[in-house]
């Protein structure tokens, strides 16, 4: 942002935190956000697009009478941001009347700071045709292998700009470059058609910083070896069904973690005030420290300061600073994914999970970078300790009933697991089971140098639903006795929850 821009955001956060002011105000804060976005699609047929945009707006948040109001608004001048910031007080007092527990906020210290997410290479800065080639480049190498029908792929850059400013004196600023790249490769047609997600679905290889992330990923060995898994898949056995130990890859404990861990431990879930897509959570707060969530090996922490990843930030949209946070550790409950609001109603301090997706929405708890910590099993000892059972890949669809006790993923693919080695790929595996009976079986959790995080650049939540960026971490990971079954062709569920 150019420094008449920056000056001109500072006199309208000024002018609108001192023009809210009263004995029953409790607390104002105002969020200006700016983004901008490029968008480049192309396939193996030689249809190549690309677009672009960029939107700006601002949302005033007042807690008044122990109440929320919120108003926004996409003029970003004083007089619009006056008139939203009354209009936010008008509705705060308006709540207050209908209020049955009054907001009590977790403490902060006020900052006055920037925070810009590393980048190397601007991708905005790249010629737009440059960017192109590389894309078809990219496919071109799925293309060659001998049996593929066809590739498209996707590759997409966002730049998130936001001012945030609080009645309490934190002036904070940040930006984030958000790049990703996506592969679809298909092998055969009509019932034997397979497809091949690359580097993984639903969204790609998402993540913070700049285009050096896309050339670093983008590996020709990696291409082929996805392209000749979906030729293989086109004739491979159905997967097995019965009772397996199996070994989830990184792409598919992402999701995992995501879904039975990450949205379950949202605060304000647990409280049931949150409940859009898919409901509530199981992990109540009489549980913390005592409910036995895992094996001893499961140890998470939502650590937003992770460098590079999806789910990386300085300061949520409380204006709280991001740290690592214990949620599960030796496989105990300790804590959870929480605002200042939520924290506030526990008694503990915020974990700087409170977030919208941009000036339109309203804060909400949400997920950032969720890790499992890495254990010390290799790659070898992860295969040795799941004999007879199966590997399985890259997330195809899921269910997960309304408080996340039960489970249900498809994936890609999976293979046997023989004299501990990988052995014979099978098509449309999936797995179910029971979220905390399937955590208690882990057994094995593979070491640092396995560790990979996968960017969610789509999570969904909240009433009006808002649309957000989250990440996982996890090494590849053996759990004991899953229920394991054939799945048909499906389509890949939109991430929603």
């Amino acid at each position: 942002m150019n420094t008449k821009g920056h000056a001109s955001f500072k006199k309208i956060i000024n002018t609108v935190l001192n023009d809210i002011s009263g004995p029953d105000i409790q607390y104002v804060d105002i969020r200006i956000t700016r983004h901008s976005w490029e968008s480049h699609a192309a396939d193996t047929s030689g249809s190549r697009s690309t677009d672009s945009g960029s939107g700006s707006g601002f949302g005033v948040r007042v807690l008044r009478r122990g109440a929320w109001g919120y108003a926004a608004s996409m003029v970003i001048d004083a007089d619009e941001a006056i008139r939203a910031g009354r209009l936010a007080a008008d509705l705060a007092l308006a709540s207050s009347r209908l209020m049955s527990r009054p907001v009590r906020l977790a403490p902060v210290q006020p900052l006055d700071t920037t925070w810009i997410a590393p980048v190397v290479e601007d991708p905005f800065a790249l010629a737009t045709e440059f960017k192109l080639d590389f894309l078809v480049n990219s496919l071109g190498i799925a293309s060659q292998v001998r049996g593929i029908g066809g590739v498209s792929g996707s590759m997409e850059f966002r730049r998130l700009e936001q001012w945030f400013a609080s009645s309490e004196g934190s002036r904070i600023r940040q930006e984030i470059i958000i790049p990703a790249f996506a592969m679809t490769i298909r092998a055969g047609d009509g019932r034997g058609a397979q497809t091949r997600s690359w580097p993984s679905s639903h969204g790609g290889y998402t993540c913070t910083g700049g285009f050096e992330k896309i050339r670093s990923m983008v590996r020709r060995e990696a291409v082929e070896q996805a392209a000749g898994e979906a030729v293989m898949l086109t004739t491979a056995p159905p997967c097995p069904e019965g009772r397996f130990p199996v070994v989830l890859a990184p792409d598919q404990m992402s999701l995992q973690i995501h879904e039975s861990i990450g949205h379950p431990l949202e605060l304000d879930r647990v409280f049931g005030v949150e409940a859009n897509f898919s409901g509530t959570s199981f992990a109540q707060p009489e549980g913390m420290g005592q409910l036995q969530f895992g094996s001893p090996l499961i140890n998470v922490v939502t650590d937003p300061t992770e460098s590079g990843v999806l789910g990386a930030y300085g300061y949520d949209d409380d204006g709280v600073p991001a740290r690592p946070v214990t949620l599960i550790r030796d496989g105990i409950l300790r804590g959870y994914l929480s605002g200042r609001e939520t924290a506030g109603r526990l008694g503990v301090p915020s974990s700087a999970n409170n977030r919208a997706a941009d000036w339109r929405h309203y804060p909400i708890n949400r997920m950032s970078n969720t890790r499992l910590e890495p254990g010390n099993a290799t790659w070898d000892d992860l295969l040795a300790g799941a004999e007879g059972g199966l590997i399985m890949a890259t997330n195809r669809s899921w269910s997960i009933d309304d408080r996340r006790e039960s489970f249900r993923f498809e994936c890609e693919a999976a293979w046997e697991i023989k004299s501990g080695k990988r052995g014979k790929i099978y098509r449309n595996p999936a797995y179910t089971g029971r979220t905390l009976d399937f955590w208690r079986s882990c057994d094995a959790v593979g070491h640092a140098a396995l560790y990979e995080n996968w960017g969610t650049p789509n999570c969904g939540k909240g009433e009006p639903s808002q649309s957000i960026h989250t990440s996982q971490g996890s090494a590849p990971a053996r759990f004991q006795n899953v229920s394991v079954s054939a799945s048909g062709q499906r389509k890949g569920h939109p991430h929603g929850g």
